[in-house]
């Protein structure tokens, strides 16, 4: 007697079979992916309220998003399906009004061991070696079943209505676009995915304007100098022999010749509209790049413009801005690490044209990346009434001596804070939480806490943190010393909690966090997880922090 197959589960009112045909129409294939998606989709819909006008994301870009629009109403053209493509297996449907929704994901506890569906999903077989059929049965009998689903909240930030704008002409390619990508369009920014529309070469032989021709350094007597032309005298000096504009006379040519400049540029008319002088590229580059505190107004020289800080403060970099705009051809802009505590006229970048001319297409590119935010900014820090919370039995009892008050006090006063107010107490949840509320009394601004963060029982200081209502909470940062650190908020001012190691080592987390907080910057996991690279002080028996790798 033959043995009955189970049965396979519906995908809302259709049956499986009817579902993969679907599939095969709208997607080409019935992807084992879109037929998961189908039981997801409408698990989701199972949890809204019936009349509820809903919109729709998908944490990958992987046929779930086809299950989300067949159906659905969400699409990605009518803009109510958005795709964050995390490389999850999740989807979501919430309120468009409230943003309140269900997350439904494929759970990976609950695929079947051994299963050709857990052999997909974690590609433990090249594809051609998966039983394909097999795998579209197991779908269809499972269903639902390997799906876990949870509540959400979307973010405020996400709720906004979304619109293109104002729509602007490209002034480089002529195309129409959404004016709030700047200057210029995307794809002139340099992210098109066409080589002949990326406005990027390979090529290290910049073009120069038709009116720029070269000339024997003994006839071009009288002409102009056409940039700063530089001597280098090893060991003794650097700088500009000649600057721009200098007309060339014959006493200048046994100068020119030691140089090894025997050739030199001159100008019969104006460059053009089209072609923009190196002089005139840093300047405005150095002017997109800064931002609060910094001074972009000096002069260029040698065709480089040095931004300085106009006080004191903590050095922000956006990295990922900085790198964007050091990705384009033809230009450069260099600064000394971000996160670094600076003085009042330190130089802290310098930006150029590579080439002697700047085509305005590419010179409008580099522009059109700067738009917005400035790469360089210098926060200033506050001077904080810090309120210190020292833990554990052994000093509370006074069976050994506190140390930390002191490193404290040396650490604030050094970076223009005060510690305000002390307090002592036990390893109890309760006399910690009581210690933050008697500092927030007290007037301080700045709660650190010290020790009573590591894996030992006794180290409750995270429970009382807690307990008093801290919020926004990250313990663990990839730094060492100071791997235990714990960063957060309470009552809106910023925590710092210390691990006993600032005891010992004379450089750790707290030299790279504080300085930040005191900047007004909240620090989050991501911001963390960037510091591992460069977080390993190397304990030298002669520290020059800050001027050594550690946090950089």
């Amino acid at each position: 007697m033959t043995k009955a197959q189970p049965a396979t589960q519906p995908i809302g009112s259709h049956s499986f079979d009817e579902f993969i045909e679907m599939a095969r129409l709208f997607h080409n294939y019935p992807a084992p992916g879109l037929l998961l998606g189908g039981y997801m989709v409408e698990e989701a819909k199972s949890h809204m309220p019936e009349g509820t006008l809903y919109e729709a994301i998908s944490e990958s870009a992987w046929c779930l998003p086809d299950a989300i629009q067949m159906l659905t109403p969400c699409t990605t053209g009518n803009g109510w399906l958005r795709v964050m493509n995390f490389g999850v297996y999740a989807m979501s449907l919430y309120d468009k009004y409230t943003g309140k929704g269900v997350r439904v994901r494929l759970d990976p506890q609950k695929l079947p061991r051994g299963s050709e569906l857990r052999v997909w999903f974690f590609k433990e077989k090249p594809k051609a070696e998966q039983d394909s059929e097999q795998l579209r049965r197991e779908i269809g009998e499972l269903g639902p079943t390997v799906l876990s689903t949870s509540p959400i909240q979307l973010r405020k930030d996400l709720m906004t209505r979304r619109s293109k704008g104002r729509i602007a002409l490209c002034p480089s390619c002529g195309d129409a676009y959404p004016s709030e990508h700047g200057p210029v369009c995307r794809a002139c920014q340099g992210e098109s995915p066409y080589d002949s529309l990326s406005g990027r070469t390979d090529s290290v032989l910049f073009p120069l304007p038709e009116t720029l021709h070269t000339k024997a350094a003994s006839a071009a007597l009288g002409e102009q100098a056409e940039h700063d032309m530089t001597q280098i005298i090893p060991g003794e000096s650097k700088g500009a022999a000649f600057r721009r504009g200098h007309r060339i006379e014959a006493a200048d040519l046994c100068r020119l010749h030691t140089m090894g400049r025997n050739t030199l540029y001159v100008s019969d008319a104006p460059a053009g509209e089209n072609w923009i002088h190196e002089d005139d590229c840093a300047t405005a580059f150095a002017t997109a790049l800064a931002g609060a505190g910094i001074d972009a107004n000096a002069a260029p020289h040698e065709g480089k413009v040095t931004l300085r800080a106009m006080h004191d403060g903590l050095f922000h970099v956006d990295s990922q801005k900085l790198i964007a705009f050091n990705s384009l051809d033809g230009v450069m802009a260099a600064s000394r690490s971000g996160w670094t505590i600076v003085k009042k006229n330190a130089e802290l970048a310098a930006t150029r044209a590579i080439p002697l001319y700047l085509q305005r297409q590419t010179y409008e590119q580099a522009l059109a990346v700067l738009h917005g935010r400035p790469v360089f900014e210098v926060l200033p820090m506050r001077s904080a009434q810090a309120g210190v919370l020292i833990t554990g039995n052994e000093v509370f009892h006074g069976d050994i001596e506190d140390r930390f008050e002191e490193i404290l006090r040396t650490k604030l006063t050094a970076l223009g804070s005060t510690l305000h107010k002390t307090v002592f107490a036990p390893d109890s949840r309760d006399a910690i939480a009581q210690g933050v509320h008697t500092l927030l009394s007290a007037g301080c601004d700045l709660i650190i806490t010290t020790a009573g963060l590591s894996v030992d029982p006794d180290d409750v200081t995270r429970h009382g943190l807690v307990d008093a209502g801290a919020e926004h909470l990250v313990y663990g940062a990839p730094i060492l010393p100071g791997a235990m650190t714990l960063v957060g908020t309470i009552q809106d001012l910023p925590l710092l909690g210390v691990p006993a190691c600032a005891l010992f080592f004379q450089r750790t987390s707290l030299d790279l966090l504080l300085p930040r907080l005191l900047a007004g910057q909240q620090i989050t996991r991501q911001d963390l997880a960037q510091m591992g690279e460069g977080g390993m002080c190397l304990g030298c028996a002669n520290c020059s922090f800050p001027k050594c790798p550690f946090g950089k």
